[in-house]
């Protein structure tokens, strides 16, 4: 039988630890105590229109909703060590506010947190606001759909990753990755994908300087780049690009088919490089 908890506050140290079977609904966990760690261990637990302004609140629980709930900047690493949650329409403050999780999905929320989602399994984030400097560190199995992102260095040493309909704003994003598909989206990044392996885009815009080098099985289809110079060095790539490209230089092996480049820019390789770029044939008619 469900227990129920509503309009309480709770400030002192692991104040519901191992909490099972219960409904939480508007409580607010802060106050002067400042203790840690408040659901601790807890399973199955549904928590709505609940606020937390106190650190560690969720570690190691199992089995968890939150909905309509708000952490603010001093909930730091609000969720670690969790399985098998659901998080909506919630806001997410404080720095590493998801790590180390498995089976969490997250739907239209906010979340304003430096290290989010660092090392976490078989995550799902649809409809959700996201500002994070280092974002999905070292996690596996992961979907967004129509995620907007502001970020520096993303997805970093991430596995088995899809992308659809989405904006990415970041920097050196997808660096050491493997088995990246993005479709639809909008990428905007310096340094793009470096040592990444297996990535491959689908009707994206990709924006930004050097993009896509020393990277293996790269795979563009249909993607227009914007603003990108010396594109592809020392990478092994099948690209479709539309548009102009302003450089590309030492692609090591594939074939860059493209509207137009500025530049092609072969010198001083420090390894062997045949990779063939190509105009397409439609834009060269077209000119003539």
């Amino acid at each position: 039988m469900r227990k129920m908890i509503t309009g309480k506050q709770f400030d002192e140290e692991r104040a519901l630890y191992h909490l099972q079977h219960t409904d939480v609904r508007n409580c607010r966990f802060a106050g002067p105590a400042d203790g840690e760690s408040a659901l601790k261990e807890a399973r199955d637990v549904d928590l709505e229109k609940c606020s937390f302004s106190l650190r560690y609140p969720l570690w190691h629980a199992d089995g968890f909703r939150l909905a309509e709930c708000t952490m603010d900047e001093n909930t730091r690493a609000a969720v670690w060590y969790a399985s098998n949650g659901v998080i909506t329409d919630s806001c997410m403050g404080g720095i590493k506010a998801l790590r180390e999780c498995e089976n969490v999905h997250l739907e239209r929320c906010r979340a304003d947190s430096q290290e989010f989602g660092w090392k976490c399994r078989d995550l799902t984030i649809v409809d959700t606001d996201i500002i994070s400097e280092y974002l999905f560190f070292d996690s596996r199995n992961v979907s967004l759909t129509s995620v907007r992102m502001k970020g520096k260095y993303s997805f970093q040493y991430i596995e088995n990753l899809e992308i659809a309909d989405s904006d990415l704003d970041t920097k050196d994003a997808f660096w050491h990755s493997k088995n990246v598909t993005v479709r639809d989206s909008i990428v905007r990044g310096e340094y793009l994908g470096w040592f990444s392996d297996g990535l491959t885009l689908i009707n994206c815009r990709i924006i930004g300087t050097q993009p896509l080098c020393y990277c293996k099985n790269l795979k563009l289809i249909n993607c227009i780049m914007e603003d990108t110079d010396l594109a592809f060095e020392y990478s092994d790539v099948e690209a479709d690009v539309r548009g102009h490209v302003i450089s590309i230089k030492n692609p090591k092996s594939g074939l860059i088919t493209v509207d137009s480049v500025g530049e092609v820019v072969r010198e001083d390789p420090v390894m062997e490089c045949s990779g063939e770029v190509r105009i397409r044939e439609a834009a060269q008619k077209k000119r003539a």
